[in-house]
């Protein structure tokens, strides 16, 4: 009865160590956000299938500003720009001299972009949990309160309270990977990166006014 009482102990305090420790992780994830104004880094994009095949990978470099603003610029496989000033978010595609413009609350709803760019706070769009990890590093699950959403989970990973990777479950079974290098948090970034003049000759879709 003795060792019972001791074993039972035991697991009430491994219990309550736990659920403190991921309290703890998400109120760093938390302030991680409410404290960021400007990201930049390179990225690494990885997206497989519900089969685990490789679709696609890309390379490139991305700008937050927040609130609203970003550019992602695609270096590889292909020359893309994707890049919102708060109010439009801009595609440009330069193989097919395309531009899209669309405006963004009506296009980023519970996704990566909208998490990072700060258009909401982060609990009021997400469910937040987190999940045990090894030493040094955070792992948090993120659930859209939303059923508008096209992404249905988002998986967020820090080391030493910085973030490294992204990952993106959508509804057709496919995961998105960011993997960042280089990052510089809260940095001043020049306001002409989040402007975009469509180049001469291109074809613009979408809604300009």
């Amino acid at each position: 009865r003795y060792l019972a009482a001791r074993l039972g102990a035991a697991v009430l305090l491994l219990s309550t160590t736990t659920l403190a420790q991921a309290q703890d992780d998400l109120d760093t994830v938390r302030r991680y956000f409410a404290e960021l104004t400007s990201l930049q880094a390179g990225f690494h994009q990885k997206v497989v299938d519900a089969d685990n095949i490789l679709q696609q990978v890309s390379d490139g470099q991305m700008w937050i500003q927040r609130p609203g603003k970003f550019r992602w610029d695609y270096e590889t496989p292909y020359r893309q720009q994707i890049i919102s000033d708060g109010k439009r978010l801009w595609s440009y595609d330069e193989d097919l001299e395309q531009v899209t413009v669309q405006l963004i609350d009506k296009v980023l709803s519970a996704t990566p972009a909208m998490l990072l760019s700060g258009l909401q706070p982060v609990e009021e769009v997400f469910d937040m949990k987190a999940i045990p990890a090894a030493e040094g590093l955070l792992h948090v699950h993120l659930q859209p309160k939303s059923d508008d959403s096209n992404i249905n989970e988002i998986h967020l990973y820090f080391v030493n309270e910085a973030l490294t990777r992204i990952q993106a479950l959508d509804g057709f079974g496919n995961t998105t990977t960011f993997d960042f290098t280089g990052l510089l948090r809260n940095s001043d970034l020049e306001a002409r990166l989040f402007n975009f003049e469509p180049p001469p000759g291109v074809d613009i879709v979408g809604e300009t006014d």
